[in-house]
């Protein structure tokens, strides 16, 4: 990712982790900073980052990234799995607490966040989702559930020690009082919540207590951030995690969504991860502005390498932004069968099927611009940019053909065909904002569609609404991933341009 100053050294990008990247959990480690994110119905699961400085982050790995640590089945709906991890670092280990909807609550360690994570230790006793951990003077480990529901366990075995007890339910009349976390800060012992479900009712609040099982009083000032009802270019702000920066002061991350368009806004990318600034008043948290051109914190910022825009499938590992639904498909694809390409097996379906083989990365900018060059003699194929398997748009080649595809719900199009030229062939998809002004029904942005002809001239064959592949059509936790997939037959890719 490249860095995020923006003009000036005097501000930095707001989501500091672009994309879909919901649900961030972070801990410091000295002066390195590690943080996790939910991966839903995708696999590799948990995506983990790297920074020095809060600002500036690097993928590293994801913490599931073995068949026997994630257990998705093709059954898995779009929007299951993973979600909201919550990540610690304790007695010299990183602990990372995850629920998968499909199996439960589970509990991962490492003593390198990059990896290898252990298999992972299935905690029965333990309800519910967003799942936090935290560790008392005396080394008991207390688990904090959505709801807000505490228990102790032994972390290293599973058990639960005593029954689940509520604690606190957030403020009364608010709904979904969710993704927990809790801290010894000072004197008190503090429990910070996202309540108010994760769309545009979305917020932060906290209570404090003298102990980690309470009592706890909520704070007088709550929420302590939420955008509901403001006219802001950042919604749905909430499932905040509390870390001090390298000079000692307080900060936010958080996740939020960035809608465009008209009304009512659709956001494309999924819920991103947030940077804010927090100070202390009465002992209670106060949340600064949160804002996309975001003042720069006051300490060196350490600008992070940027992930190449192109991949030409050399590296024996992939990049750890390449994610697939729902499973591995390690066994379909590869980069051995013909050095320097990735080969894609398909399984003689679409992508409409839950178990296609289907090989992207988060979109992670508002326009941007993808590339591949497809050699699908011997199968169908292409690129496309996803949602879910009810929600995609494709350009796809194969039997002398290329073709657009759309997906929308219940309807299945292809919106355009064309002859393919002789041999491998580009595709191409350019996402282009939609910038003011515009009307209440105009739509977030435009997909178009297309490939390359021998002359190198780009023919477009279609370009499509994008709102139809935004969160406020489709339902459900994601965002956008662009990438490669084979339908029938082997289909082969030399290179793909990720470019913004």
């Amino acid at each position: 990712m490249p860095p995020v100053r923006v003009g000036t050294s005097t501000t930095v990008s707001n989501p500091v982790i672009p994309g879909f990247h919901p649900d961030p959990s972070v801990c410091r480690v000295g002066e390195d900073y590690y943080l996790a994110c939910s991966s839903f119905e995708y696999f590799p699961g948990v995506p983990l980052f790297h920074s020095r400085d809060l600002v500036n982050w690097t993928q590293i790995g994801n913490a599931l990234d073995r068949p026997e640590q994630l257990h998705l089945p093709a059954d898995t709906r779009s929007s299951g799995g993973i979600y909201a991890p919550t990540l610690r670092h304790h007695d010299g280990r990183f602990w990372l607490i995850v629920t998968n909807v499909v199996v439960g609550n589970l509990l991962f360690t490492a003593t390198d966040p990059a990896g290898p994570w252990s298999d992972p230790v299935p905690l029965p006793g333990v309800p519910g989702i967003d799942p936090d951990l935290a560790w008392d003077e005396d080394g008991t480990c207390w688990c904090t559930v959505a709801g807000v529901s505490q228990v102790r366990i032994d972390p290293r075995t599973g058990e639960t020690l005593g029954e689940p007890r509520r604690i606190w339910s957030g403020t009364p009349g608010a709904k979904a009082p969710e993704a927990p976390h809790l801290y010894r800060i000072g004197d008190h012992w503090y429990l910070l919540i996202a309540e108010g479900g994760t769309e545009r009712g979305h917020g932060v609040s906290i209570a404090r207590g003298p102990s980690p099982s309470g009592p706890f009083e909520p704070c007088p000032d709550n929420p302590v951030l939420t955008h509901r009802g403001r006219e802001h270019p950042i919604q749905n702000t909430g499932h905040g995690d509390l870390v001090q920066g390298p000079d000692g002061s307080w900060w936010l991350v958080l996740l939020g969504v960035r809608p465009g368009g008209g009304s009512p806004g659709w956001h494309v990318l999924g819920r991103e991860t947030f940077l804010a600034p927090v100070t202390w008043v009465d002992g209670w948290p106060v949340v600064g502005e949160l804002s996309p051109d975001l003042p720069a914190p006051p300490w060196p910022l350490v600008p992070a390498p940027a992930a190449p825009a192109r991949d030409d499938f050399d590296l024996a590992e992939p990049y750890p932004y390449w994610i697939s639904p729902r499973r591995s498909t390690a066994a379909r694809s590869g980069t051995k069968e013909r050095p320097g390409w990735l080969t894609l097996h398909g399984r003689g379906g679409t992508l409409d099927d839950p178990d296609a083989v289907f090989v992207g990365r988060r979109q992670q900018h508002l326009s941007c611009r993808a590339r591949t060059l497809a050699d699908a003699s011997d199968g169908r194929g292409g690129l496309a940019v996803r949602l879910d398997e009810l929600h995609h748009y494709a350009i796809e080649t194969g039997g002398g053909e290329v073709r657009l595809i759309a997906r929308i719900g219940p309807l299945r199009t292809v919106v355009a065909s064309r002859p393919a030229p002789p041999g491998p062939l580009v595709l191409g998809i350019d996402v282009t904002r939609t910038e003011p002004p515009h009307d209440p029904c105009t739509g977030p942005d435009t997909v178009a569609l297309g490939f390359e002809e021998q002359d190198g001239t780009f023919t477009t064959l279609g370009t499509l609404d994008g709102r139809y592949l935004s969160t406020e059509v489709t339902g459900g936790f994601t965002g956008r991933v662009i990438g490669l997939y084979a339908a029938s037959g082997t289909v082969h890719f030399d290179w793909f341009d990720y470019t913004a």
